[in-house]
């Protein structure tokens, strides 16, 4: 009788599973649908529009890997995957670094700091195309208001900026630091909120310095807050291009094309929709490879721990 019984309570029990599951699958349906149709087709189509001659024609051939083969001979994209890789790398090192410290300095509470926290975020909350124009205006050789500064404090020959083929990337990156600073101190000072405080008093009463405090606890704390914005600020960095379209265009030379507006160029500037999709699954390799490398770092450095 007692096993009749168990029995009926095990059937039981995985009926209301089996409806659990499936309540869950029905509410996850929406999401499911939306990705395949707007994340994982683009991805198929791409890919295979980067094996073909594809240039908004009613008709096109498969020619392998052409698309692909001629990519490393071409030097617009070696010099846009050059510039794309020098602007992620600084890009990401000084967020990342800056972010940490200007988060652990306004980890406080009073009006003065709320007021450097609303100051520091105020362009993150601005678009890049707003502050691109207003950039552009300031970095201006004749009538720029920086190079009007340099004049007032006596200096001699004024830099040209974006026009200059070794200032113009610096720039942007410059640029691409300041806005998006504001970005960085918020995700850290979240993480740093979440640190209990009896960790720092325990280990001032130990003797441990400032500095010694924060590279004990903070770091470690912290660690999934770094991963994090490691992992955005660089697939951001990777994807630059309002910024470069409005206030450089790629330009002078090719000194600050980027990857993503070499896309746009031979997507809708040449028609050669195959070639531009073929850089477009370059991209999307890098970016993936990075990601899954900064994985299992993190992942590795979890498990030493």
């Amino acid at each position: 009788m007692s096993r009749i019984v168990r029995g009926h309570r095990h059937t039981a029990v995985s009926n209301v599973r089996r409806g659990e599951t499936l309540s869950a699958w029905l509410m996850l349906l929406p999401f499911l649908i939306f990705f395949a149709l707007f994340v994982i087709y683009p991805l198929v189509q791409n890919f295979i529009y980067s094996l073909t001659n594809y240039n908004f024609g009613p008709k096109h051939d498969f020619v392998g890997l052409k698309n692909y083969i001629q990519l490393f001979s071409d030097e617009w994209f070696l010099a846009s995957l050059k510039n794309t890789v020098v602007y992620a790398f600084f890009s990401v090192i000084f967020l990342t670094g800056l972010g940490l410290v200007i988060s652990v300095m306004l980890n406080k509470r009073s009006r003065m700091v709320k007021a450097a926290r609303t100051v520091l975020i105020l362009p993150y909350a601005t678009s890049m195309v707003a502050v691109s124009m207003v950039w552009l205006f300031l970095l201006d050789p004749t009538t720029g208001y920086i190079n009007k500064l340099l004049i007032e404090l006596g200096v001699s020959t004024l830099p040209t900026w974006l026009n200059d083929p070794e200032l113009a990337l610096p720039s942007l990156i410059f640029i691409n630091i300041w806005k998006n600073l504001g970005y960085c101190m918020i995700i850290y000072l979240s993480g740093l909120q979440n640190i209990p405080t009896e960790l720092y008093e325990a280990a001032e009463v130990d003797g441990a310095s400032t500095l010694r405090r924060h590279i004990s606890i903070t770091l470690p704390q912290i660690a999934p807050v770094t991963f994090f914005v490691l992992i955005t600020n660089c697939i951001e960095a990777f994807k630059t291009f309002e910024q470069v379209q409005i206030m450089t265009q790629g330009g002078p030379m090719t000194s600050t094309t980027t990857v993503v507006l070499q896309i746009y160029r031979r997507a809708f500037e040449d028609f050669r929709m195959g070639y531009a999709s073929a850089i477009a699954v370059v991209l999307f390799g890098i970016i993936f490879i990075m990601t899954v490398i900064n994985l299992l770092l993190f992942k590795r450095r979890s498990e030493d721990k």
